[in-house]
């Protein structure tokens, strides 16, 4: 039997996670300006790889803020329509069996499927307090793509028909939408940032 694992709703005390995200705040402030400068148009590629793992973790967070936050919504929360996601579900003998390569491409055709069916979540919902979790949503998503580069990994293109992709599935709740990007940045992409080839100690 392959090993698998599905990366579900997390249950630690949310207190206890508030007060470790406020502790590493200053440092976590910093370099995720340096992220965020790096999304901006026209600049170069970053000079050094960010392998510091908090700043995927910060941005875990923020995601299980706005999917609390959905549950929490009763009106003007809902998609107007079914959107496309990934699946979460990670076998690690199939994923151990990928190259470097193939393991980016799962990452960022996953992030551009959250990406495509977040912007279709944020023209549905009229809530003003989840547009703000949403928008942020979004950046932390282009940010996450920002360090992608900075650790080398090749430009993703987009697909032509996103219906045509392999490993994925469809939802229609919001809420359901919101769990798949958690469950999505705790298991693939931590698990691709975690053994990127850039972050290795014998690489300048």
């Amino acid at each position: 039997m392959g090993n698998r694992r599905t990366y579900g709703p997390n249950r630690e005390d949310p207190v206890r996670g508030y007060a470790d995200a406020a502790m590493e705040f200053p440092r976590l402030l910093a370099l995720l300006l340096l992220v965020l400068d790096w999304t901006q148009p026209g600049l170069s590629s970053p000079l050094r790889p960010i392998c510091d793992l908090r700043v995927l973790n910060h941005f875990i967070q923020e995601a299980r803020d706005a999917e609390g936050a959905m549950k929490s919504c009763r009106e003007g929360c809902g998609l107007s329509q079914s959107v496309t996601v990934p699946q979460t579900t990670v076998d690690f003998d199939v994923w151990e069996k990928k190259n470097a390569l193939e393991q980016a491409q799962e990452v960022q055709t996953g992030l551009w499927l959250l990406q495509q069916s977040l912007n279709t979540l944020q023209t549905s919902v009229t809530n003003t307090a989840m547009h703000s979790h949403i928008d942020n949503t979004i950046r932390n998503l282009l940010s996450i793509n920002a360090v992608l580069r900075s650790l080398n990994i090749q430009e993703f293109t987009p697909p032509a028909n996103a219906t045509d992709l392999e490993g994925t599935w469809r939802v229609s709740l919001a809420t359901d939408l919101l769990q798949v990007h958690v469950n999505f940045l705790r298991g693939k992409v931590h698990l691709l940032l975690s053994s990127a080839q850039a972050c290795k100690p014998d690489v300048s």
